[in-house]
């Protein structure tokens, strides 16, 4: 199973579909800004459920964001679990530099 994964920035969302068929089987919202990309929300289709393609999302957008020089805020539970997952992506979350303090 080949899972092709898309930035569409007019949808504000990265796009997976598999073996070129044109069903999106996974989408991951984002918001962005010239130094940082939040990813809001991540969602499987469930025909595709267990197949990598949440995964693919990750990775391929991850891999976007590092080759744009972007910090990355995983508001999304899958996106912040997955990064735990993988230290290899660790070193691209977003580090509040603020000294404001309540």
């Amino acid at each position: 199973m080949a899972v092709e994964v898309k930035d569409v920035p007019g949808a504000k969302r990265y796009e997976a579909r598999v073996d070129g068929e044109a069903e999106v089987a996974g989408f991951a919202d984002y918001l962005r800004t010239a130094e940082l990309i939040a990813f809001l929300h991540t969602e499987v289709s469930p025909a595709y459920e267990g197949r990598g393609v949440g995964s693919a999302l990750a990775r391929a957008s991850l891999d976007e964001a590092r080759a744009a020089g972007l910090r990355v805020l995983p508001t999304c539970p899958f996106y912040a679990g997955w990064i735990a997952r993988h230290p290899e992506y660790q070193d691209l979350l977003y580090q509040s530099r603020s000294k404001v303090s309540d």
